[in-house]
């Protein structure tokens, strides 16, 4: 394998993750003289010296492609093969897809408030393949790509914006959580449950995204204090995508970088290129395996903080001309797709036919999916009760009542969302 290849077996089908790493599958960073890109790398023994080791600095922040797609010095530390690398693009470009469909199906009136999500398709989508079957990921209302990457159906993520319930029913077998609206209440939720897997000897990590907003409200810094405390094995990702809403990073905290603040609770922090879906996979998966096998004198828990920008608005009800002019250019120069498509090219992984037939694909899928979501039978306003409490309480029960009464003396569309 070379670090300019950075795959060395063949796996099954494109867009599969191997489930089956080898022993380099987790590398280490070395001191030593920066290799070329087509020196071999060696063989690793996991955790003795990792990726994970980089500096919290932004001036040393995580980086595999150059801005033209081309590999840096940086050595690859672990083993990719072909269809993982081929998958992510292919995930990229239907997020990307999926993106311009969402707000153009909002506008029409035909689903409701959608945040989009161009702009950070590598980080979403690369750091969910980084991910084990067994591994559970806990998203926010913007990562539709992760979630589709981790088995949810897209006519789902559609039906939630529909407001539809079974939207919100992950299927079973998939480890994903319901998307969190309230901002970082999923933190400190993503470190108790992983400590609960920990005392059951059960062999998850638990992946926890979250924005740069989220890291100045007290559920941030106290689910990370609780991880570091307990030891949990747990990977949070921050999508630092420079706003939170209309606050800018700079007004959001003081601290040089937002990887830096795993010091304070006793564990890993690293800031990565979010653009980069190589350097955001090699240290997600990284940090993963640490948190499942840590070496010793390591901890489980780590901070990835993955540096990108969100291109469009916060939601399909936020105007961000009010409170910035544009994508900066320095931004859109980064635009993850074809930076890494020109990676796959010149490495031989892609050419035009097969990035047609994956096109084909994004289209049909979409296509399909959408007609699947508009055609499903709505549900009865009253299944806006159902699963709130295991047990109805008597209240609920009392104003169940009192809408079916209603209902039956206006109709259901009475009461329906009329979206446009």
């Amino acid at each position: 394998m070379t670090d300019d290849d950075p795959s060395s077996d063949e796996h099954d089908g494109p867009g599969t993750r191997s489930d089956s790493p080898t022993d380099e599958r987790v590398g280490q960073r070395t001191n030593e003289t920066t290799r070329h890109p087509d020196e071999q790398t060696t063989d690793r023994t996991p955790h003795d010296m990792s990726v994970l080791d980089h500096s919290t600095d932004e001036s040393t922040r995580y980086q595999l492609l150059a801005l033209d797609g081309s590999r840096t010095d940086e050595p690859l530390p672990i083993d990719v093969d072909d269809d993982t690398l081929v998958g992510i693009y292919e995930h990229m470009r239907l997020a990307r897809r999926f993106d311009e469909r969402a707000v153009s199906l909002q506008r029409q009136g035909r689903i409701a408030t959608y945040a989009p999500l161009a702009g950070q398709e590598a980080s979403q989508v690369a750091s969910a393949y980084a991910l084990d079957a067994q591994d559970w990921l806990y998203p926010t209302y913007r990562d539709h790509a992760a979630k589709v990457v981790r088995g949810v159906p897209i006519e789902s993520l559609l039906l939630t914006m529909m407001g539809h319930g079974d939207g919100y029913r992950v299927p079973e077998g998939v480890n994903v959580m319901p998307e969190y609206i309230p901002i970082a209440t999923q933190i400190p939720q993503a470190a108790g449950a992983a400590m609960a897997s920990r005392y059951l000897d059960e062999d998850s990590v638990y992946c926890c995204y979250f924005g740069d907003g989220a890291t100045s409200e007290g559920d941030f810094h106290e689910g990370l204090n609780f991880a570091g405390v307990f030891d949990a094995p747990v990977v949070f990702f921050c999508n630092n995508n420079q706003w939170a809403i209309s606050v800018p990073r700079e007004k959001q905290t003081a601290s040089k970088t937002i990887a830096q603040k795993a010091d304070a609770y006793g564990f890993e922090g690293i800031q990565v290129d979010g653009t980069d879906p190589l350097a955001v996979y090699v240290a997600t998966r990284e940090a993963v395996e640490k948190a499942r096998n840590p070496g010793p004198g390591e901890t489980r828990p780590t901070l990835i903080e993955a540096v990108q920008y969100r291109f469009g608005a916060h939601t399909t009800a936020d105007d961000p001309d009010v409170y910035r002019e544009g994508v900066p250019d320095e931004w859109r120069d980064r635009d993850p797709i074809p930076r890494y498509e020109t990676f796959l090219r010149e490495t031989g992984r892609l050419d035009d036919e097969t990035k047609a037939e994956i096109e084909d694909r994004i289209e049909s899928r979409l296509a399909d999916a959408i007609e699947t979501a508009e055609s499903t039978t709505p549900e009865p306003v009253s299944a806006m009760f159902e699963h709130v409490y295991a047990e109805p309480t008597p209240e609920l029960d009392r104003q169940r009542e009192e809408l079916e009464r209603l209902v039956e003396r206006y109709g259901e569309d009475a009461f329906r969302r009329d979206h446009s």
